[in-house]
């Protein structure tokens, strides 16, 4: 057999070969995206020698016996570079997920920030996109819609409302109430309008409620015992519904949205012959005013 014969026979061996182990290769980091998975003979280092043999032995059979030497280094240099490239990893690289905090899909069209995180202009946990509340005051906690929780579904979201356990169906005033609310723990030190730093802490509350709830008008309704006058226990009792609405103004809320009024001994909830019941009877309520 002619050496030009056999070589061509056995480079077309080879390029057969060569290109199997490219086709892999292909396959491969397209199915792993990475080539630290590949097989040894699907780098493009063995690629390039497989393919160096391969042009050298064309290179061979194709040349003229005077330039064999000239024409193997060619076609070795050529099938070495061919080889390599048909093996190289073009695998591309996984692209970053718009926002990588963001769990979940962001759809087209959605307001983003300059990390490609979807707005959240209210700060409530819960993007522009499916916000159904915009606007929630900060540190109000919110459901999967972004609006204010109400948790006994009487309307009034809780942080506004001053009686956030009212029995399901039962009719509630523009407190979230269904009457005027006793508010209890307001109590003063003996026989004076001066609050207890209990009565504070509670009425601290009640004027965030009231802050967030900015169209609502109150009465604040002083109520004694019937120990000592009718008359002194009036004067006592209108001073002890002043003291209780400076002190909600002195919170934030507008003074212009309060009223207070006293009604001394005049409207008992209870008897006035035990401790007890003078307990109870001593007291300040909260009610709308119209």
């Amino acid at each position: 057999m002619k050496k030009s014969t056999t070589g061509l026979l056995i480079g077309s061996a080879l390029v057969v070969g060569l290109s199997g182990c490219a086709s892999s290769a292909s396959q491969s980091s397209g199915q792993s995206g990475a080539s630290s998975d590949r097989s040894w003979y699907q780098h493009p280092f063995v690629c390039g020698l497989a393919g160096s043999v391969i042009g050298g032995g064309i290179g061979y059979a194709s040349s003229g016996s005077s330039d064999e030497d000239s024409g193997a280094a060619i076609g070795a240099t050529a099938g070495a570079s061919i080889g390599a490239l048909l093996c190289a990893d073009n695998t591309p690289e996984p692209e970053e997920p718009q926002c990588p905090s963001y769990d979940g899909e962001i759809p087209a069209g959605a307001a983003v920030d300059a990390e490609g995180c979807p707005l959240d202009s209210d700060n409530d946990g819960v993007p522009d996109y499916r916000d159904q509340c915009p606007g929630t005051p900060a540190g109000v906690e919110v459901d999967a819609e972004g609006c204010p929780l109400d948790s006994d579904n009487d309307g009034v979201p809780d942080y506004r409302d001053q009686c956030p356990n009212t029995p399901a169906g039962e009719e509630v005033n523009s407190l979230g109430c269904p009457d005027s609310v006793v508010l209890e723990d307001v109590n003063f030190e003996f026989d004076s309008a001066q609050l207890t730093s209990e009565a504070r802490n509670v009425l601290n509350d009640v004027a965030e409620r009231l802050v967030n709830n900015p169209d609502v008008r109150v009465r604040i309704e002083g109520h004694t015992d019937s120990v000592g006058s009718a008359d002194y226990n009036k004067e006592l009792s209108q001073d002890r519904a002043e003291s209780v609405t400076a002190y909600l103004a002195e919170r934030g809320v507008e003074s212009d949205r309060m009223m207070a009024e006293g009604f001394g001994e005049e409207q008992p909830v209870a008897t006035n012959d035990t401790d007890a019941g003078r307990a109870e009877n001593r007291r300040v309520e909260l009610d709308e005013w119209n």
